[in-house]
């Protein structure tokens, strides 16, 4: 009987951690300032035909209301003393029409970044990823099909990456120490699901605008309960360099 009776307390301990509280955090990342006029992107012979349309930088990509698109939301503060075992699904980086696609994205520590050259008009591809904090970083090239899987050993802002082919060609890679980030939508629109309670530090860094060296602008929020968290953030365009 006390057999059975502790087997039920287990279950509903078990229970009551599944259903542990937790919110979403959403919220809206708008521009402040005037961007500059993005530049058109000269192709080579190789990219000029699989791009019959004009294609330009993606400097400052504005939606709705001001809203900032590939805009890397995240937990900077809040989470130390934790580990987070990095999803099983690696996050693609793929290159479609001599472009990287998507422009901006991230990925957990200890994630599978999947590379992959897409490009079968394109003979050769190279992939130079140039990174701070995980150095020497890597350069691979890649033909048309090849796919080859990456991870970072320790969080960094965000680990570049151009093809040394073409020029015009970049991608920049968050590398998180934790589950909670996200990118903005077209429109600057976030959501970052299911953070614990606890008192977060929550950073907003947009390539552009803040460069490399910058970890971007950050609030304090305060997650009590399930209770939904609005965190909007103001990205200001920087003064032009004198």
């Amino acid at each position: 009987m006390k057999k059975f009776i502790l087997a039920v307390v287990s279950l509903a301990l078990t229970g009551l951690w599944q259903i542990a509280p937790a919110a979403d955090v959403t919220g809206k990342v708008i521009l402040k300032g005037t961007p500059p006029t993005e530049k058109a992107i000269e192709f080579t012979d190789q990219c000029g035909p699989i791009n019959p349309t004009p294609v330009t930088t993606r400097w400052y990509e504005v939606g709705k209301d001001n809203g900032l698109k590939a805009v890397l939301v995240y937990v900077s503060k809040g989470c130390e003393g934790k580990t987070y075992p990095p999803p099983s699904e690696p996050v693609l980086l793929d290159q479609i029409k001599c472009l990287y696609q998507p422009y901006v994205t991230a990925v957990m520590v200890g994630q599978a970044l999947r590379i992959k050259d897409s490009d079968t008009a394109v003979p050769m591809h190279n992939v130079h990823a140039t990174s701070l904090a995980n150095p020497p970083g890597f350069n691979i090239p890649q033909t048309p099909g090849q796919v080859n899987d990456k991870t970072f050993a320790n969080p960094e802002v965000v680990v570049k990456f151009q093809c040394d082919v073409h020029n015009w060609m970049f991608a920049y890679v968050g590398v998180m120490s934790n589950p909670y980030f996200a990118m903005t939508d077209a429109d600057g629109n976030f959501k970052i699901p299911n953070l614990p309670p606890g008192d977060y530090t929550l950073t907003a860094y947009h390539v552009k605008a803040h460069g490399r060296a910058s970890p971007g602008v950050s609030q304090v929020i305060k997650v009590t309960g399930d209770t939904p968290v609005t965190a909007n953030f103001t990205v200001e365009v920087p003064p032009p360099a004198s």
